[in-house]
């Protein structure tokens, strides 16, 4: 990408690298928090989690001009570089909203046996709409990154 505008948000769990890594490639778990949005429905969720596979999470959500009205936000990306903890990376778009592609790179550090952080940047090709969404991007990430952690960690009922 020539020139480039970067969000990039940081996390940290308290849970294994491999556990969080693992969380972004398995469909039943990346469901839950991948792209999913406070107001709308993960419909669909395939992961080819391999280098040149593909991803496809579709989110079903209401429209500003009523209830009635939905529509299916396709979130498509490819694999770029996988490596199990530590490193993900993959070209992303929604062809909803723009035909250009942009870059996501996660990467994990391990702290300790069940601790890590997350780092996750995303380089979008620089233009007047990307820097007005920019802050609506880092709060996307941001919340996707909680949920994620809602979600390593859900509440059990219990005796």
């Amino acid at each position: 990408m020539s020139s480039t505008l970067a969000v990039q948000v940081s996390h940290r769990f308290s849970a294994a690298a491999e556990r969080v890594f693992d969380a972004w490639i398995t469909p039943s778990q990346a469901s839950r928090f991948f792209f999913a949005t406070r107001t709308g429905n993960i419909m669909r969720c395939q992961i080819d989690a391999r280098v040149g596979g593909h991803f496809l999470v579709t989110d079903r959500r209401p429209q500003a001009d009523g209830e009635e009205s939905v529509m299916d936000a396709d979130h498509r990306g490819e694999f770029i570089e996988i490596d199990r903890p530590r490193r993900l990376a993959f070209d992303f778009s929604v062809p909803q909203f723009t035909d250009a592609a942009s870059r996501v790179t996660i990467e994990i550090t391990p702290l300790a046996a069940t601790a890590c952080e997350l780092v996750l940047t995303h380089e979008m090709p620089d233009s007047e709409i990307a820097r007005h969404y920019e802050e609506q991007t880092r709060t996307g990430w941001q919340r996707m990154l909680a949920t994620l952690e809602r979600e390593l960690f859900p509440k059990r009922v219990g005796i």
